[in-house]
């Protein structure tokens, strides 16, 4: 599953559904597709990501043995379009969806 978020501030991010669902979750919000975040409590939903992804950060990381081949990404790379696409928003005083 792919989830497309969306603002008329910023262009379309898509991740996938794990990854998006994950940031939903850190970001208060319930992890159900479509959704969306009202204009007004965008910057709250950012500040909650950023705070997760700073936590996730200060952890240590779990090894993945089936992916010892491949390089890791972060879940704080990962976030980076969201945080960008939220930021975004909130300058803009937009609402964010996903589908």
């Amino acid at each position: 599953m792919l989830v497309t978020f969306t603002t008329d501030a910023y262009g379309d991010i898509i991740m996938f559904g794990d990854i998006a669902l994950a940031m939903l979750d850190m970001m208060g919000h319930t992890p159900t597709v479509p959704g969306a975040i009202l204009a007004a409590d965008v910057p709250a939903a950012l500040g909650r990501l950023t705070a997760a992804i700073e936590a996730a950060k200060a952890s240590p990381p779990v090894a993945d043995e089936e992916a010892q081949d491949e390089p890791a990404v972060s879940l704080a790379n990962r976030a980076l379009p969201l945080i960008s696409l939220l930021t975004a928003a909130t300058r803009a005083n937009s609402r964010v969806m996903w589908k």
